[in-house]
């Protein structure tokens, strides 16, 4: 039996497509911080395309998954974060969606379906400004990375107590 993950971050998107990489940039501050600020033991640090096979993978069995990804809204206001937690084995409709055709809400209700949630599930979605092709974040958005990189912190800081073994 796989010992059980404590906690997951995974930074969702392209780190080549602008803003969609902003995931990838608060996984890659986090990775940074790790001197400053330890992280619990166990603390996966991840990145993902968002196909929900991996997602998937990436959060089974842990106590807390974080998942950090950029969103289009309309109107937008570039970034701009939201916090979703899943509850009751759903996700609140957000009033921003992915930046991906398929990925995390096919990848929670997949899960949900197949019992393979987290215990509990953050999601931080990011309004981006620039989803060309390229690298490097928006003005906005790279203004939006250390608040975010403190919120995961806190999420993560927040997350206390024993895994259980057992989901109900």
């Amino acid at each position: 039996m796989k010992e059980r993950t404590r906690v997951t971050v995974v930074g969702v998107g392209n780190e080549f497509r602008r803003d969609d990489g902003v995931g990838w940039a608060v996984v890659a501050r986090l990775r940074e911080r790790t001197g400053e600020r330890s992280l619990p033991p166990g603390t996966v640090l991840a990145t993902s395309d968002g196909d929900p096979g991996r997602l998937i993978a990436l959060w089974e069995g842990v106590a807390l998954a974080v998942v950090v990804d950029a969103a289009h809204a309309h109107p937008g206001t570039p970034g701009r974060v939201h916090r979703l937690e899943l509850d009751s084995g759903s996700v609140a409709p957000p009033s921003a969606t992915s930046s991906h055709g398929l990925g995390l809400g096919e990848a929670v209700e997949l899960a949900r379906v197949l019992g393979l949630l987290p215990e509990r599930l953050v999601v931080f979605a990011v309004e981006g400004a620039d989803g060309s092709f390229g690298t490097g974040l928006s003005p906005a958005v790279a203004a939006a990375v250390p608040g975010l990189v403190a919120a995961v912190e806190d999420e993560i800081a927040r997350t206390r107590g024993p895994v259980s073994g057992e989901r109900s």
